[in-house]
């Protein structure tokens, strides 16, 4: 049998193979983001909104958080700073006064949490030696059309509600009023 015939004799086999192999392909990415929802913990982090327009996409608040911009004295990783685009590790741990995580330390490698304590993975904007940018993949956070104004005047009382995944990820859930002060 030439490879040909084989072909042929199974066209239709490979057609449904490729066609579930897209599929599953799919299927993993999506449920690898909303995986951080099923098994994620709960995690309130303070933020800034901004409001910007995207002419294709709508409404978005750009969101600033306080564990964006770290002290360079929460670095536990070998060597040197990190440097922009290094995958980072921030141990999170609850403010003493209030509901919101704040960052407690900083990893190269993902650490393993004591008690209370959520690990989340970001990437490194820029690094000086006052301060070190990470980037979470939650800065920007479509809302309803003509929405943005009212959640940037309140820009010292909002949080962002994210679930946080074992291995890292993090999703937002919603932007909520701050309910404690910080």
């Amino acid at each position: 049998m030439t490879r040909i015939d084989f072909m042929q004799r199974h066209r239709t086999k490979l057609f449904i193979v490729l066609i579930a192999a897209q599929i599953l392909f799919l299927g993993g990415l999506v449920s690898y983001h909303y995986a951080a929802l099923w098994f994620g913990q709960e995690a309130r982090l303070a933020t800034t909104p901004i409001d910007p327009r995207d002419l294709l996409y709508g409404d978005y608040v750009t969101l600033n958080y306080e564990i964006s911009q770290l002290d360079p004295g929460l670095w536990r990783g070998p060597g040197n700073l990190p440097e922009e685009g290094d995958k980072v590790y921030v141990v999170l741990q609850l403010a003493a006064d209030s509901d919101v995580y704040q960052a407690k330390a900083l990893y190269s490698r993902k650490p393993a949490p004591s008690g209370g304590e959520l690990i989340i993975k970001g990437r490194v904007r820029y690094a000086t030696n006052t301060g070190i940018f990470i980037n979470y993949g939650l800065e920007k956070f479509y809302i309803p059309e003509n929405t943005g104004k009212q959640l940037e005047e309140q820009t010292d009382s909002l949080v962002v509600k994210v679930r946080i995944a074992p291995w890292g990820n993090a999703v937002i859930e919603e932007i909520e009023p701050l309910t404690q002060p910080r």
